[in-house]
């Protein structure tokens, strides 16, 4: 059987029309954007071409796209360059947000000097955040910059970005949301979710690593983490990764072209592998809240996640524990711990996430196998008592 690939929220493929559009800008069209000659004019209109394609796919200017390295410095600016622009006050995050926004948020809070006090909304058992205690939370402590995801990397649990926004927009505070996990899977747009500032990825849709945005509101005040010849209006200085951008470009132009018929696939598939898990005893964390199509977390009662990964990588199934940024960090969830699920319980959590190319029999043959090893695993569990 040949290897199946199921963690596509850790990352993507790459599609070959991305991959196609790339090739000419490793050799032929390899010019700085910052040169004067022809060589340089054509890659800056290369980069005008993709800013304008990952602008459209959220329904904004171009010139509110800030290309940058990845998810993570696009986080880091909006949390680190927001707060270097204010005076140190409230942050507020939701208690299920990715390393990249809880570690600068956790970072200011521990500045020696003009320190900045973090909130952490809480979540439900269903992996929502719930919008009275939010409402409360900030009459209490008047926020100035909010950050909350728009998808869960984990759960795929989708949050009421619009409504978190209103909340804090009546406080007069800045909103930011991690939208990397919905682009390409639901409708985004930065209008109707009302927030200052938005960040995208490339190869969460099919596009290359090292490719990223922060989409910002043109009257958003930020401060640059890289400093230099002023590139991205001033706010991320250093030669454009031009490749990568074109590759950004055209992957989000793909996504909106295939989004419906690509969600409803999935979302078949999604289905299906559900109800063999349910079947089998087995737990889906978030089943009650809204989600991304192709995310489904599972935990089997005490069959470890760690080791159920294992075995299905040997059997040629790659899924994960978990998520894939906090890999270098083994143990439970930060996730499911909001969302208040027994610690142990947790370390049998396991991700699938499921891509454009995946096929109902993969599923079948997914469940077909894990039966296989449920079974196994519980019969040395039951030998060893």
């Amino acid at each position: 059987m040949k290897p199946v690939y199921f963690d596509h929220n850790a990352t993507t493929r790459i599609d070959d029309a991305v991959l196609d559009a790339m090739l000419p800008y490793f050799q032929q069209e390899f010019g700085n954007a910052s040169s004067r000659h022809s060589y340089g004019i054509n890659a800056r209109r290369a980069i005008d071409k993709s800013r304008r394609q990952v602008a459209d796919a959220v329904g904004v200017q171009p010139v509110q796209v800030i290309f940058t390295s990845g998810g993570s410095e696009a986080n880091n600016l909006f949390i680190r360059g927001a707060a270097d622009s204010l005076k140190p006050g409230n942050l507020f995050i939701s208690a299920i947000e990715h390393p990249c926004v809880l570690k600068p948020a956790q970072a200011l809070a521990r500045r020696s000097c003009d320190p900045w006090v973090v909130h952490q909304l809480a979540v439900n058992p269903s992996g929502q955040i719930d919008l009275d205690a939010a409402y409360r939370a900030m009459n209490e402590y008047k926020p100035g910059l909010v950050s909350v995801m728009l998808a869960n990397n984990e759960t795929g649990v989708i949050q009421d970005v619009a409504g978190i926004a209103e909340l804090a927009r009546a406080q007069g505070a800045t909103i930011h949301t991690d939208a990397i996990q919905g682009l390409g899977k639901i409708p985004v747009d930065f209008a109707a979710l009302k927030v200052h500032a938005m960040t995208l990825s490339a190869h969460k849709i099919y596009g290359p690593k090292g490719a990223a945005a922060l989409i910002v509101d043109k009257r958003l005040l930020l401060k640059p983490l890289i400093y230099g010849g002023g590139h991205e209006n001033g706010l991320r200085s250093g030669t454009e990764n031009i490749p990568a951008i074109v590759g950004f470009g055209v992957a989000c132009e793909l996504a909106q072209v295939r989004m419906a018929g690509t969600a409803q696939h999935i979302t078949k598939l999604r289905d299906q592998l559900e109800k063999g898990l349910v079947a089998m005893g087995a737990v889906i964390f978030g089943a009650g809240a809204e989600r991304i199509s192709n995310t489904c977390y599972f935990a089997l009662p005490d069959i470890e996640g760690d080791t159920l990964v294992v075995k299905l990588d040997k059997a040629g199934f790659a899924v994960a524990a978990g998520a894939a940024c906090s890999s270098v960090n083994p143990g439970q969830s930060h996730v499911l711990s909001a969302m208040q699920v027994d610690p142990m319980f947790a370390r049998c959590a396991v991700r699938v996430s499921l891509g454009n190319s995946n096929i109902l029999e993969q599923v079948e043959d997914f469940l077909r196998v894990m039966q296989c090893i449920v079974a196994e695993l519980k019969q040395i569990s039951s030998l060893s008592i």
